[in-house]
């Protein structure tokens, strides 16, 4: 239901030329309706009603429009759930562009620096290691979410460790300009200890970055590719040469909202080469070419490369599948997702008892893109592994006296924001939560009771046999 409507308010909106937070406010006086929706919101019958009053009254269309929604409910509408989504423009702003993620900045910085999980996905990735087999010129792996490149830059330094003299080709999705600024600050140290490294950003889509092709013909002819061959053999140095390119990322590294499904996507392509001059021969067989890049990695990494709560067919379609087929001879993908279950989790059922964002395990996720690959996924192997192996904790840092008698505001402030971080809750329902600060007990208590706050990632890998 949440998708037909949202069709219809974005018909409605382009047919007027309003943005979507102007309808909200003017139908519901709630600016961020459409962003809930996507982001799988509820909305009762009163606002729905609302909702085809001011159709009706705005047009002639209004009739047919009332005709979709005509199917009776006398409940809450069903929960919709959609992968990652933006949020509304405000003002006068253009809704196509200059939103923020979902993932809102301060929330995820704040949760970046006072928990584990980059750490902890970064050893389990590293383990895989162990598992793969690299064949000339190079270890090739590619990052489905670079995000700020804490994890990327950790297992490089892994890979560092396994393979200290073999070439690296290293592909990161990731379609967030600011994500993308945040990981190209972690890669001067990269090129001086393992100075035989080509690392590609790229915002394109997961079926398209593993190869860095768009199959999209405007696309493909919109495309900017920029290499950039770092003179020096220093970190300031690199680290000068990278900041430069600032320009280049806010003139080119832009995205805008898609008028069909409401997702992220960019304005238009863009694949950036970074490599030492200095060691430009070496790498002739591994720096990518426009048109010419094969996708046979060594090593995928799926960490969080989806929300919780997006359809099991979009986790496999879209995501999950595409990443498979880009798997070379002997090459491994590991996913990683939340698994709930945990401290974290008490504090957001003291709040919200029937939320539950993770509801597709390692098995339906396995299950479901076996299926969708079909006869492509024959020689693929499809791991689920036990509890045991899959599953792993990460912590929030706290000092052995924070979790006491009395905990510290900024000590509770930083579970909280960690404990929705992670269950994905939506902006307008914490609103109302923070209000009447139920959550400074409901989060004081299972601090208390546990003597901390962590939480359960799981894992699964789908591996391609060797040749």
């Amino acid at each position: 239901m949440n998708e037909v409507i949202l069709q219809e308010i974005s018909e409605f909106c382009r047919q007027r030329g309003l943005a979507e937070s102007t309808f909200g406010r003017r139908a519901v006086n709630d600016g961020k309706l459409a962003s809930r929706l996507r982001n799988g919101g509820r909305i009762t019958t009163d606002t729905l009603e609302r909702i085809r009053s001011f159709m009706a009254q705005s047009g002639d269309d209004g009739a047919r429009r009332r005709v979709l929604f005509d199917p009776p409910m006398t409940h809450t509408l069903p929960v919709i759930r959609t992968q990652t989504a933006p949020m509304a423009a405000q003002g006068n702003e253009d809704p196509q562009r200059n939103f923020r993620f979902f993932d809102n900045r301060q929330k995820y910085l704040l949760f970046v620096n006072t928990c584990s999980e980059k750490w902890e996905v970064a050893q389990r990735v590293s383990l895989e290691l162990d598992n793969i087999h690299p064949r000339p010129p190079a270890v090739r792996l590619f990052d489905a979410g670079v995000g700020d490149g804490t994890v990327l830059a950790r297992v490089m330094r892994s890979m560092h460790d396994k393979f200290p003299t073999m070439p690296f080709h290293i592909v990161g999705k990731e379609i967030s300009l600011e994500d993308v600024r945040l990981a190209l600050q972690k890669l001067p140290d990269r090129f001086v200890e393992h100075p035989s490294t080509v690392v590609v950003l790229t915002n394109l889509a997961y079926a398209d970055a593993p190869w860095l092709a768009a199959k999209s013909l405007s696309a493909a002819t919109s495309m900017v590719w920029k290499d950039v061959a770092m003179d020096g053999n220093t970190a300031h140095s690199f680290e000068e040469q990278i900041t430069a390119l600032e320009p280049f990322l806010a003139e080119n590294w832009k995205a805008k909202v898609s008028a069909k499904s409401g997702n992220p996507v960019y304005e238009r392509p863009v694949v950036l080469v970074l490599y030492r001059n200095d060691h430009r021969f070496l790498l002739d067989q591994v720096i990518p070419r426009p048109g010419s890049t094969q996708a046979d990695y060594d090593l995928v990494i799926a960490s969080q490369p989806y929300r919780a709560r997006a359809s099991l067919e979009f986790k496999a379609k879209r995501v999950l599948a595409p990443l498979a087929r880009a798997l070379g001879p002997g090459g491994r993908m590991i996913a990683i997702q939340s698994y709930g279950r945990d401290p974290g989790m008490e504090i957001i059922h003291k709040v919200w008892p029937e939320d539950n964002p993770f509801i597709h395990s390692r098995h339906d996720l396995l299950k479901e893109t076996k299926q969708e690959l079909g006869a492509a996924g024959r020689d693929l192997n499809f791991n689920t592994y036990s509890d045991q192996r899959s599953l792993f904790r990460y912590d929030m840092h706290t000092l052995p006296t924070e979790v006491s008698s009395s905990i510290g505001t900024s000590t509770l402030l930083a579970a909280w924001n960690a404990a929705v971080y992670v269950a994905q809750v939506e902006d307008d329902r914490l609103s109302d939560i923070n209000a009447d600060r139920r959550y400074v007990e409901a989060t004081r208590d299972v601090l208390q009771k546990h003597g901390g706050l962590w939480f359960y990632d799981e894992s699964f890998v789908i591996s391609r046999r060797r040749q």
